[in-house]
């Protein structure tokens, strides 16, 4: 549990300075230690709300939310994210599903890696039905393997040039925030015995540490001024 609850520190380090939760390295680490993966989504989804909520606040006190960016995606996520939660899995079908989703997370951002220009106003405006499909798919797919989303989404808007690069980080960590708490609602409907979950207190622990030390790397250095290159490059690593 020591070197568990470790790698859970670092993780939250690394992905809070980026404004991510780490959902998809918690339940990668998860397996490989071992823990039943009825519990692991419901870990996953807790420390991702730990971790991105202090983000959260900071992204909106900089005034870096987009409203109009973030909405068309929640309202088509926040319900299909509670679905796919629901849903039970057996092992080996989520194994390969986590799999899948996750390489396709870190292909999508190798295809075409770079950070958005902000002295070049190339933003690209996202018709709604284009919004609500992609914000409904990666909140089902979030839902089923117990992460966030952002993973999917931040690359997403990237690849499209939806918006400047403050912005999307500022609605991939409310993205990942909200749908955390949906998927967590949806997978407590299936009846586990969540007692167990207090076993791994340490987890929740140490990631509220790492989260707050990573948010206090990004607020110095990162949200002012925002560093595009650094977002970009951070990006690349928590994907591979």
């Amino acid at each position: 549990m020591f070197i568990l609850s470790f790698l859970f520190f670092l993780t939250a380090i690394l992905y809070s300075s980026v404004g991510f939760g780490g959902g998809s390295t918690y339940l990668a680490l998860l397996l490989i230690w071992g823990v039943p993966y009825q519990v692991f989504p419901i870990i996953a989804l807790c420390c991702n709300i730990i971790v991105v909520s202090g983000n959260c606040f900071n992204y909106i006190k900089a005034g870096n939310i987009n409203v109009k960016l973030l909405s068309p995606f929640l309202i088509s996520s926040v319900p299909f994210a509670f679905i796919g939660g629901s849903f039970q899995l057996d092992k080996i079908f989520f194994e390969i599903l986590l799999f899948i989703v996750l390489a396709l997370a870190g292909l999508s951002l190798l295809l075409k890696f770079r950070s958005l220009d902000e002295s070049k106003e190339t933003i690209n405006n996202i018709p709604k039905l284009t919004s609500f499909l992609i914000g409904g798919s990666i909140g089902f797919i979030s839902g089923v393997v117990g992460i966030g989303g952002g993973i999917f989404l931040s690359p997403v808007l990237l690849l499209i040039k939806a918006g400047k690069t403050r912005h999307i980080a500022t609605t991939a960590s409310l993205f990942i925030l909200i749908n955390s708490i949906s998927g967590l609602i949806g997978q407590s409907t299936k009846g586990f015995i969540l007692n167990e979950i207090y076993n791994y207190w340490p987890l929740f622990l140490l990631v509220l540490i790492g989260g707050q030390l990573g948010n206090f790397f990004k607020y110095k250095n990162f949200i002012y001024p925002y560093h595009d290159s650094f977002y970009s490059w951070t990006c690349y690593i928590c994907f591979c």
